[in-house]
């Protein structure tokens, strides 16, 4: 599995590599697209550590385990540890601000979610988050105002806003420390605008997040 350690501003952090907390259905044209109801509270689940890789090297899709799908996510690096925190504390606590591959077993999640299972083999298979660098969040600015994008194969798939977020981001992170204490070096990735879908060896992809972060990677088979 390829190495990866949080970069902030163009400088390796000393911040360990902690748990990646998801937000699922914090977009609407994405939950209507894959057939999902608007959910009335966030929808949480949890990558390891084990499933960061960098975004910047070939991504390694399990092909033998039916399609993977990617998902496009503005993803927050924490600083600081956040429990039962307000939004002021919530803010301070964001080292940096990144673009994040939630990659999904489709067709495993499917069959989960029929029997009613959970999701982890879907979404927790080792690099099943493949991350940029970060920038620092004074750098990037408004939060709720950053455009994401995604090109495969030089075609626009993904282009949302994050005004169009559910769950904004402060409320969001104040929700998710009410269940688990994020510590310094978890990371929080804020859901996908709609435009997603499969995966094939060779792909190659292009990520933004507004002007600030640009992303070119090439889809290989584990």
């Amino acid at each position: 599995m390829h190495s990866y350690s949080h970069i902030i501003d163009g400088k390796k952090s000393d911040l360990p590599l902690g748990k990646v907390v998801c937000v699922g259905r914090n977009y609407a044209a994405h939950a209507r697209e894959l057939n999902n109801p608007l959910p009335t509270s966030p929808v949480l689940f949890i990558k390891p550590s084990t499933a960061l890789t960098s975004i910047d090297e070939e991504i390694l899709i399990p092909s033998a385990l039916g399609e993977c799908h990617f998902e496009t996510e503005m993803s927050l690096l924490i600083g600081k540890p956040l429990t039962n925190c307000n939004e002021s504390e919530a803010l301070g606590a964001i080292a940096g601000v990144g673009l994040s591959l939630d990659l999904t077993l489709r067709d495993i999640q499917q069959d989960l979610k029929d029997k009613g299972l959970p999701w982890e083999k879907a979404k927790a298979f080792d690099g099943a988050c493949p991350s940029s660098a970060f920038i620092s969040q004074p750098i990037v600015g408004d939060l709720q105002n950053q455009q994401i994008r995604l090109y495969k194969n030089g075609q626009l798939h993904q282009d949302g806003n994050t005004s169009d977020m559910l769950n904004r981001i402060l409320p969001l992170l104040a929700y998710i420390s009410q269940f688990f204490t994020l510590l310094p070096g978890d990371m929080v990735l804020t859901g996908t605008p709609s435009g997603v879908g499969p995966l094939e060896v060779g792909d190659k992809l292009v990520l933004e997040l507004s002007d600030l972060i640009r992303c070119k990677t090439e889809v290989t088979s584990a």
